[in-house]
């Protein structure tokens, strides 16, 4: 007995009072800001400062109209600025920054349907269509989100039996180039409804969206650790056709990625062990943001995280509601500064069926460049309803990877490096990878990736003739193309 208990001391010393210390010392730069002048627009990596001419916070259609009709310059979108690489912004654009423009329009608890002005979030959302014992469909699992921002980079989630957010839009309400008002969905200019989600602010402005909602329920989580050889066969086995599972997600474990930590969440009628119906707002983080600081350091600390932190976290039973686990807050892994170090997302697509060979590749080519990945989380999509740049052209999983750099112009030339290595991999698979992250993708390996970009540009042409709608996005990719149709695009 003496001896279990030294050994258990010991192991308290050498691996959970080092952790405690890191979790509850503060390192950060409490002088630190990143505010920046009301002209430089940024997202959330602070690694793309782009200097709009001017930002216009709109609250109506009107002023949207407006903001559109009084000028004849570029004119970028922008909502909760999560997007990575400069999606959001244009320089020397008109910056219509639409978090103001944030209203519920109505909600149909009997059709369980909700019309929202675009510039609303989804934690915003949800407490409108908590009370009602309603839910989101579809969603990111973070809900800071903008409602607008989801659906122009058509947003996915851990749900099972879904896929990207286009498949729970009932209809949106756009403005064109020149200021034109109108509706849009699957039979309505569907054209418009396909090009528009997932088109990334260069299309029109989404003002309004009709959503599907389906019933809050109580969900309890499930976890399984295993081999990542083994996971799609689970999958297939135990999860894809269950239909009480309602999220799921497995975590493949950094820097070996040989191990993977299956986690779901299925529909229950036990006692609740979090009463709460939605995550607290502004809830103050404290350790969750050090320990994603902890495992990011060291392989010690994602040993760390593998075998001491999260067999102890998943040890007790949760059973919550599907409403407070996704209600989540980005501010969970917020560090203190971004000036030296950033974190930042990747995401790649495959075909179920490719699921193995291109994790081999990917695990390979991290460890190649010796990539800090702190998490590579799978989840799993049915195919898009018809959105032109669809990045899931069949049933896929997506491989989520949240990783930290350095901001210097070196250590972002040796993401740009791995990451093009990846694209090339995930091609090879016949798959893709999203477009809302750092802008290291070739023009070549974008139009493999989405083989009907040039529909997406003709519609362009043909709705934004004058090429109004732009961001850094279609800077790098529409930009050249349009040159041969109507030369340098200031002309």
């Amino acid at each position: 007995m003496v001896k279990i208990i030294r050994n258990f001391f010991l192991l308290f010393i050498l691996f959970l009072v080092p952790l405690f210390a890191y979790i509850f010392i503060d390192f950060g730069d409490p002088g630190h800001s990143n505010q920046v002048s009301s002209t430089v627009v940024n997202d959330i990596t602070q690694l793309n400062p782009i200097e709009v001419t001017r930002v216009i916070q709109p609250t109506s259609i009107e002023d949207i109209v407006g903001a559109i009709q009084s000028s004849t310059g570029p004119i970028s979108i922008g909502g909760g600025r999560y997007s990575q690489g400069g999606q959001i912004a244009y320089s020397d654009s008109i910056h219509l920054d639409m978090r103001a423009f944030n209203k519920v329009l109505a909600l149909d608890t009997a059709r369980k349907k909700i019309t929202v002005q675009s510039g609303i979030t989804w934690r915003d959302l949800q407490e409108v269509i908590d009370p009602e014992n309603l839910s989101v469909k579809i969603m990111q699992t973070y809900a800071n989100f903008t409602v607008g921002g989801s659906l122009s980079v058509n947003v996915h989630g851990r749900y099972i039996g879904e896929g990207p957010i286009i498949r729970s839009v009932e209809s949106i309400k756009l403005i064109k180039a020149n200021g034109e008002i109108l509706n849009a969905s699957p039979t309505e200019n569907s054209s418009l409804f396909y090009g528009t989600i997932g088109g990334y602010g260069g299309i029109a402005v989404i003002a309004e969206v009709t959503l599907n909602l389906v019933d809050n329920v109580k969900v309890k989580r499930y976890t399984e650790q295993m081999s990542v050889q083994d996971y799609r066969q689970y999958f297939s086995d135990n999860i894809r056709d269950d239909e009480n599972v309602v999220f799921h997600n497995a975590d493949i474990y950094p820097p070996n990625f040989t191990d993977v930590r299956s986690v779901s969440w299925l529909n229950t009628t036990e006692a609740l062990t979090v009463e709460q119906r939605l995550i607290p707002k502004h809830k103050e983080y404290t350790w969750q943001p050090k320990v994603a600081e902890f495992v990011a350091n060291s392989n010690f600390g994602k040993w760390m995280r593998q075998h001491i932190l999260e067999p102890i976290l998943y040890s007790f039973d949760a059973v919550q509601w599907r409403n407070y686990e996704a209600s989540y807050d980005v501010n969970e892994l917020e560090p203190s500064n971004r000036t030296n170090q950033t974190y930042a997302l990747r995401e790649y697509f495959v075909p179920v069926d490719n699921f193995d060979s291109f994790a081999i590749k990917m695990g390979d080519i991290f460890k190649k460049h010796q990539a800090n990945i702190i998490n590579v989380s799978i989840r799993h999509a049915l195919p898009d309803s018809g959105s032109l740049l669809a990045w899931a052209k069949t049933e896929v999983f997506a491989f989520v990877v949240y990783y930290r750099q350095g901001t210097s112009e070196v250590a972002q030339q040796e993401v740009k490096l791995w990451s093009r290595e990846i694209i090339d991999a995930v091609i090879e698979e016949n798959g893709a990878y999203y477009l809302p992250y750092q802008l290291h993708a070739t023009t070549e390996q974008f139009v493999k990736a989405y083989p009907r970009a040039n529909e997406f540009f003709e519609l362009k042409r043909k709705v934004d003739p004058d090429y109004r709608f732009r961001n850094k996005l279609w800077q790098q990719h529409y930009e050249v193309n349009n040159k041969q149709y109507h030369g340098s695009v200031d002309e």
